[in-house]
């Protein structure tokens, strides 16, 4: 979910890995074109793999809203940015949880957001790691200072107990799995979730 001017939106957030960048293996490019088909949603593919120079842009030309890579992965991060964008989708950098976000600092105008993650990748269910709300601070402030504000995504662990400290620290964008999927009543886990964001992002200082 999205919380951002004021709005928030939904997207789909589609984990694609490949056991190689991380040891498990979801889906690729030909169930996300499927998915396309019959989703009411935006996709939000967010690439878990191995050579995402040669693949992202692809996901962005079968019609993917966002489509995010890794720092850790990616090899030439502004020409697979910029292919990304040009293919029409919003183009996404995200950094595992014991990257620092400084190196990158440069590329921030080539990135509609930054995707911080949570957790470790690789698996659903994971406890939430505080350690990246600092990093996520810095990175807000960094980007404060190059460019117009771009989105700043978490991903791992968020749910009812975190969401708000994820808002405060300068998250707009929001990916909930288990906390959405292990409830009782997922629709209404989601209601909730985007109120404690909206809540949270209406008093945070860098809303201000």
């Amino acid at each position: 979910m999205s919380c951002r001017g004021g709005r928030s939106r939904r997207l789909l957030h589609v984990d694609v890995m490949d056991n190689h960048f991380v040891p498990n293996l979801t889906l690729g490019l030909p169930v996300v074109q499927a998915l396309l088909k019959h989703a009411t949603l935006p996709l939000d593919c967010h690439l878990m793999i191995e050579d995402p120079d040669r693949w992202a842009p692809q996901y962005a030309e079968v019609g993917a809203r966002n489509v995010t890579i890794h720092a850790e992965a990616v090899h030439a991060p502004v020409r697979t940015l910029r292919a990304i964008r040009t293919a029409g989708a919003r183009a996404g950098l995200a950094v595992n949880p014991g990257t620092a976000v400084e190196p990158y600092q440069d590329l921030l105008p080539e990135v509609d957001m930054l995707l911080l993650m949570t957790v470790e990748p690789g698996f659903g269910g994971q406890g939430f790691l505080d350690m990246v709300l600092p990093k996520l601070r810095r990175a807000a402030h960094l980007s404060a200072a190059a460019t117009p504000r771009s989105g700043f995504q978490v991903d791992g662990g968020v749910s009812e107990e975190t969401i708000e400290r994820c808002a405060d620290a300068g998250a707009d964008v929001f990916v909930a799995g288990s906390a959405v999927y292990g409830a009782d009543d997922p629709a209404r886990a989601i209601q909730a979730l985007r109120a404690q964001a909206e809540r949270a992002t209406a008093h945070a200082a860098w809303t201000r």
